[in-house]
């Protein structure tokens, strides 16, 4: 079937409940906003946000495990000796990740609130929208420009090809490396955009399988601090453990970017809230059990990690803290197979970020947001009619870019921080939001109302962290020399003004020139996939 045959209209703009809809554990109404009309974000109404595709075939397991899949990648092997770098002592570099476990709960708690008032796929797209109305499009394109232009996973990739190089005892050659990396994308984004089942069952036993590693770290660590291993003494690193702290605000905040980033992921089911069963209860159940137990391996890991080495053989090293653990534990053989395990890791976590990726990249197409070769392709299930493969290719294209472009000796460190600070605008502007919500509608349907301590907190932490990075560090330099500590700052909010170009382009100076309104209207895919699309209406 060609592309063009896939996505003609299938009846006029009254659109009436798709099949998916039908399952009797699937949600006939958005409470909040059938309460509410005025709080419906966006031009689609929950029915037809919801229809085409797989429908609701997420239940609790896979939700918990797409939370864990998401926030165990690679970071817990490799950023606690990073962080303990930064901050220069072990004791602040545990109390950074108590910092991040906590923020981290206070951030789900307030997602949990806006996805149960309003349990569509998008996360933060949703609740900009349903909170940021006015200029209309405007919070969602410059969330589009970060999601699209940020929207990649290169660096998993790149981690899974370097580790797959080690375990085989090759030499990590750069464009070996690419080469592997690219064949990684284009395996994932085939097998969601092809067997979306078999891409499913896949993330899930990854998922688990990372949780049987941490425990086996954990576990170990255990061992060692009792003393019956050949590690000579196992409580070194926690006497005076804040010795040589650092006092840079820059070097906190930095870090915590790093500890976040690891963590990140607790929103991972807010994003696909669509393909989930009874998705109000599921995100309350799934969401605190699938963070809650990543943060009690984090924790555990780098008690472990810390025990197995010496504060001077971690910033010696030159390797990631958790081939060290496993070098000083079992010997030089057993980094080897940590090679493979950390292989595995970034390829699950790959596969778990494009599946959430690109039915985002599927949400904003069906807003309308406008795009090359028109919205009904990106918008669609096509070929399968199950899984969004043009959404994939949305996620696909950066990732290509940045596997290609930039020395990743320089790229990876910035691409982090790059990644994490135009996230902490979002999460500041969602935070206000959900105190406005609570000022102009204190009546809206809250199925879960987060505590607003929490809320306060988690605000003040994402101010600290847009601020901090711009103070200098205590080196005068940061951790991506040559370039500049502040500059990821200025790029990520150089990102957010091409959102609001791109949309003052679209909605104002285009219309403007060219003497023509837009106008919205729906239409449903072959697919049951109902997208917004805008005619252009000459204005006398």
């Amino acid at each position: 079937m060609s592309p063009r045959t896939w996505f003609a209209k299938r009846g006029g703009t009254d659109i009436a409940h798709s099949d998916s809809e039908s399952s009797l554990t699937s949600p006939k109404v958005e409470l909040t906003t059938a309460h509410d009309p005025t709080l419906n974000p966006g031009e689609l109404s929950f029915e037809e946000d919801a229809a085409g595709g797989l429908g609701r075939h997420l239940g609790v397991t896979s939700c918990t495990l797409l939370i864990v899949g998401r926030i165990i990648g690679t970071g817990i092997f490799s950023t606690p000796s990073s962080i303990l770098s930064g901050v220069g002592s072990v004791g602040a570099s545990l109390l950074l990740w108590v910092l991040g476990f906590a923020l981290s709960f206070c951030g789900l708690f307030i997602w949990l609130e806006f996805g149960t008032m309003f349990p569509r796929s998008g996360g933060e797209k949703v609740y900009l929208e349903a909170v940021y109305q006015r200029p209309k499009y405007l919070a969602t394109i410059i969330f589009a420009a970060n999601a699209i232009l940020l929207g990649f996973t290169a660096s998993g990739c790149i981690v899974f090809a370097s580790n797959i190089l080690v375990s085989a005892g090759k030499v990590a050659d750069r464009w070996t490396e690419r080469g592997i990396a690219l064949a990684v994308i284009f395996f994932v984004t085939v097998l969601h955009g092809l067997t979306p089942r078999t891409g499913v069952f896949i993330m899930n036993a990854l998922s688990v399988f990372k949780i049987v590693i941490l425990v086996f770290v954990v576990i170990t660590g255990w061992v060692v601090l009792s003393g019956s291993t050949r590690i000579a003494d196992p409580h070194a690193n926690f006497r005076d453990a804040f010795a040589g702290s650092s006092t840079s605000s820059n070097d906190y905040a930095t870090a915590t970017f790093k500890v976040l980033n690891a963590y990140a992921g607790w929103s991972n089911v807010n994003y696909v809230l669509n393909n989930v069963r009874n998705p109000v209860r599921t995100l309350k159940i799934a969401g605190p059990l699938g963070l809650g137990i990543c943060a009690a391996l984090y924790m555990l890991a780098n008690i472990a990690y810390f025990a197995a080495a010496t504060k001077a053989e971690i910033d010696a090293s030159g390797v990631t803290v958790a081939a060290l653990f496993f070098g000083n534990v079992f010997g030089g053989r057993a980094e080897q197979a940590l090679a493979v395990f950390v292989a595995l890791s970034a390829l699950g976590n790959v596969i778990t970020i494009t599946f959430a990726a690109s039915r985002v990249n599927q949400e904003l197409a069906k807003e309308g947001i406008p795009l090359p070769f028109g919205n009904k392709f990106w918008a669609s299930n096509w070929p399968t009619g199950k899984s969004p493969l043009p959404g994939l290719i949305i996620h696909l294209i950066p990732s290509i870019i940045v596997i290609l472009g930039p020395p990743p000796s320089v790229a990876y460190p910035f691409i982090l921080d790059v990644e994490g600070y135009p996230q902490q605008i979002i999460n500041l502007f969602i935070v206000i939001g959900l105190f406005w919500l609570r000022w102009k509608k204190p009546d809206a349907i809250r199925p879960f109302k987060v505590w607003w301590p929490f809320a306060v907190f988690f605000l003040a932490a994402s101010v600290f962290l847009l601020v901090a990075p711009f103070l200098r560090p205590a080196n005068g330099i940061g951790d991506t020399p040559p370039l500049p500590y502040y500059l990821y700052c200025l790029v990520g909010i150089a990102i957010m003004i091409v959102g609001i170009l791109y949309w003052a382009a679209w909605r104002i100076l285009l219309p403007k020139v060219f003497g023509y309104e837009l106008v919205p209207r729906k239409e449903r895919l072959e697919d049951g996939t109902v997208v917004t699309l805008f005619s252009r209406k000459k204005v006398d």
